[in-house]
């Protein structure tokens, strides 16, 4: 009996000792507060790392390859021949529209009064810019002759005088002078904004 009873004390120590062995092999399960979904979670988290199996590699054609970089080399050395689109510019393009001969604009029937009145008029513009050509040129020619007979009497009281009266000013050019435009600004105008539409064509070389 008490060889029975020391034989199961025996195997008793051996079974704690083995058991105690193997749960501090095994991952422990980390005590948390929550539900059986965050403890799983957790306790996978401290298991031991699983190993993923490894890409397998793909093939690489070789000869498809080189087919593709010909093809490249072809389409570049074609467009090297090609000639480059020039883009139009369209504000230097007549439209075809304005360009028919065909198109002629029919002028009004004069009365036979109305185009003696037209002539009668131009002749005596003619003869208005007659007389103000005249009168123009003798004024100029009258200024030069005074200009010159001044320069005589000049000359003969001061040589000195008289160069520095014909030497050229130098502060007479550039001359700038601003005159009277076509459509003089309007005091107190607020132009409108209106709209713009771009038509701009975008051309792709």
């Amino acid at each position: 009996m008490h060889r029975w009873r020391r034989g199961g004390a025996v195997m008793t120590a051996a079974l704690g000792l083995c058991r105690a062995r193997l749960s501090s092999w095994l991952p422990q399960a980390v005590p948390s507060r929550g539900s059986h979904w965050q403890s799983s979670v957790l306790a996978l988290r401290a298991s031991l790392p699983m190993r993923a199996q490894p890409k397998k590699k793909k093939k690489v054609d070789v000869k498809r390859e080189q087919a593709q970089k010909e093809r490249m080399k072809k389409k570049i050395k074609k467009l090297e021949k090609a000639t480059p689109e020039l883009i139009p510019i369209e504000d230097f393009i007549t439209p075809v529209k304005y360009s028919d001969s065909n198109r002629v604009r029919s002028l009004p029937d004069l009365s036979p009064e109305e185009t003696e009145r037209r002539v009668l008029l131009l002749k005596k513009w003619c003869l208005f810019k007659q007389k103000q050509d005249n009168a123009e040129k003798k004024a100029i020619q009258s200024m030069v002759e005074a200009q010159q007979e001044a320069l005589k009497e000049l000359r003969l009281e001061s040589e000195e005088l008289y160069q520095a009266a014909i030497r050229r000013d130098e502060r007479l050019f550039p001359f700038e002078r601003d005159g009277p435009s076509y459509t003089p600004p309007l005091p107190g105008y607020d132009p409108p904004e209106g709209k713009c539409v771009d038509i701009t064509k975008v051309y792709t070389q």
